[in-house]
């Protein structure tokens, strides 16, 4: 899936503040050991949103509870198929398991996931209810309720629990983002109790849980405190943070909706991604190139790549589509492609296949460790590329730390005249065996920036100012400017 500015939330009411980046190759988890008595342990609910990161192919592991060696756990998770998968078992047998015929591989998009628990109703299929996005899900592949009053294992006083992985350095780790995650311990609640479609779009949306009743072993990890990722906000024991640091907090959320790369747009399948999405690495064996998850037609978006590991040929630019023409095409072989070159700092546009090394003189060389600044404007079809925040002059160099309008220009086609009718940020390599890594910043960084600068929107964290006019890509920014 792709996000236009159609997709986009109405501004106005509940902000979720921040959300939690999970990258699998790091292990993160957040860890908590049960310490109270439960409210009742046959009934409880959870309540969180999650944004998938890299899609695995393997068993993905949101919540457990892990106990006896694993022969007794409640765990939440998706599947191989990328199923969402919620289950209870004691001593190996399981007394509770729903699998979803819906698969879950939007990338782009936030999940709302509730899933309410209660034992003691009399009609087995009461017994546990999964909503997905404020709609309740009854299409399951397996499906098998608890027997009356059974015990919730997940609500077990002295029992590990675990965000983001099977267990203690068990694996099975999630990758990609988590916000507003909540336990409510004693009660089997409906999404509308932390949840409301939006009046003007029809998208569900997050609502304040603050004045919930939590139980006696509820919780909330709102995420908001950068130096305690595990803070519960309701006052409880905090959870345990392992491989998590201040950077994964983010401002990506539910209610503001940043863009990342979309690895389901994956030339070729030859190029690899990780940090919620903003780090790729290219494939070696052919050209390539990854896109961004929103496209846009209109307004004014300013990017940043930061380039960590290349030979000398990375294209970092826009297109408005994914490279199916041709295996030799690279990022500026076709006409609707603007790329700026590594090697030259020339601009790639309708090179053909194959293209000579030499495109339209435009900058100076790049390289690692540079961040590469694009300023895109679609109310006036101009492009403009920075190198460390000094933008080029249009002549072949780099020119001033001053952005100028009317200096620095690639002129490119208008969206509506385009194939698709929307341009991507985008990036790639010029050299099959080159296999340069970008770090995308769209407003949330994965890497650590000295300075620290919003857009004039208040959106958005990057390493050098906006221009002025410019704004973050995001979904709160698409409803005011896009």
């Amino acid at each position: 899936m792709i996000i236009i500015p159609a997709n986009t939330l109405s501004t106005g009411g509940y902000n979720v503040a921040n959300s939690c980046r999970f990258n699998d190759g790091d292990s993160p988890e957040l860890n908590f050991t049960v310490d109270g008595t439960p409210t009742h342990q046959d009934k409880g609910t959870w309540s969180f949103w999650i944004k998938r990161g890299n899609i695995l192919g393997a068993v993905v592991r949101i919540f457990s509870a892990y106990a006896d060696g694993g022969q007794t756990q409640t765990w939440i998770r998706f599947d191989t198929n990328d199923n969402l998968d919620i289950a209870n078992r004691v001593s190996a047998a399981f007394n509770t398991r729903l699998v979803t015929n819906r698969v879950f591989r939007d990338a782009s998009a936030w999940y709302h996931i509730v899933v309410a628990f209660d034992s003691s109703q009399g009609t087995a299929s009461n017994r546990v209810k999964l909503y997905v996005n404020g709609v309740q899900e009854t299409s399951f592949g397996t499906e098998t309720y608890p027997s009356l009053n059974d015990d919730l294992e997940a609500n077990t006083n002295g029992i590990p629990l675990t965000w983001g992985a099977e267990g203690v350095g068990n694996g099975e780790y999630f990758d990609g983002y988590m916000a507003e995650v909540v336990f409510i311990d004693g009660t089997a609640l409906d999404a509308t109790s932390f949840g409301e479609f939006d009046a003007d779009s029809g998208a569900w949306k997050a609502i304040d849980v603050s004045g919930l009743t939590f139980g006696t072993n509820g919780f909330y990890l709102d995420f908001e405190d950068s130096a305690a990722l595990g803070n519960d906000a309701n006052g409880g024991t905090d959870f345990t943070v392992n491989n998590l640091t201040s950077i994964d907090q983010t401002t990506d959320t539910p209610t503001n909706n940043f863009a990342t790369m979309n690895p389901l747009d994956n030339y070729y399948a030859n190029s690899t991604f990780s940090e919620g999405n903003l780090k790729t690495v290219q494939g070696s064996s052919r050209y390539a190139w990854n896109l961004s998850t929103i496209g846009v037609s209109s307004g004014k978006w300013y990017v940043e790549t930061k380039l960590t590991t290349s030979g000398s040929y990375a294209l970092i630019g826009i297109t408005d589509q994914s490279p199916t023409q041709n295996l030799n095409d690279v990022l500026g072989s076709d006409a609707y492609d603007y790329s700026i070159y590594q090697l030259n700092g020339d601009i790639f546009n309708s090179e053909g296949a194959n293209p000579s090394n030499d495109g339209d003189a435009y900058a100076a060389s790049y390289a690692n460790g540079d961040i590469i600044g694009i300023a895109l404007d679609l109310d006036n079809n101009k492009l403009y590329f920075s190198k460390g925040g000094v933008w080029s002059d249009g002549s072949g160099d780099w020119g001033s730390s001053t952005f100028n309008a009317s200096t620095g220009v690639v002129t490119i086609t208008a969206s509506a005249s385009t194939n698709n009718g929307n341009y991507f940020f985008a990036a790639g390599d010029y050299e099959s065996g080159s296999q340069p890594t970008f770090e995308w910043n769209f407003g949330n960084p994965t890497f650590s920036i000295s300075s620290g600068n919003a857009d004039g929107n208040s959106k958005g964290n990057f390493e050098y100012l906006p221009p002025e006019g410019y704004f973050a890509l995001c979904t709160a920014n698409l409803a005011e400017f896009g």
